[in-house]
């Protein structure tokens, strides 16, 4: 999975303020890399309409609705890092990853960046890590 977390795709230490601009940034950051189409940011927006993609221990992992799949042209990734938090519909949240997969990847994507946050520890590393290096090693270390 940490293939997938390009170091261009990986904020650290940013200052955003509010939730729409932190899923705008890791939706745009998609779209550089070539992962999504520019429908997709809005996809990722309608998704939290729907239902909040804030997982605990100040995380939030926003991603497009299914209707979105056309607007995915290969799974990737992206990573904001935001140490001071921003207000996540009434949550704190110091981890953003976007995510879009490519025909299904998303929910095996889900499931290793849950595990890797289940950890109080890796949290903590991620929140602090001052380089993309840092934060891919502690990804890295989840899944071995």
């Amino acid at each position: 999975m940490s293939e997938l977390f390009s170091n261009e795709n990986i904020f650290i230490n940013q200052s955003l303020k509010d939730q729409n601009e932190a899923i705008e940034k890791a939706g745009n950051a998609l779209v550089s890399s070539g992962a999504v189409t520019e429908d997709y940011i809005q996809a990722m927006k309608d998704r939290e309409q729907l239902v909040s993609t804030f997982m605990g221990n100040g995380l939030a992992i926003p991603h497009g609705t299914d209707e979105a799949k056309t607007s995915v042209l290969k799974s990737g990734l992206t990573l904001i890092q935001i140490p001071e938090g921003v207000d996540w519909d009434g949550e704190e949240v110091k981890v953003v990853v976007g995510i879009a997969g490519k025909d299904g990847e998303h929910l095996d994507l889900l499931s290793k960046i849950a595990i890797t946050f289940s950890e109080e520890e890796n949290v903590e590393r991620i929140i602090n890590a001052a380089s993309a290096e840092e934060i891919k090693q502690v990804f890295e270390e989840a899944e071995a």
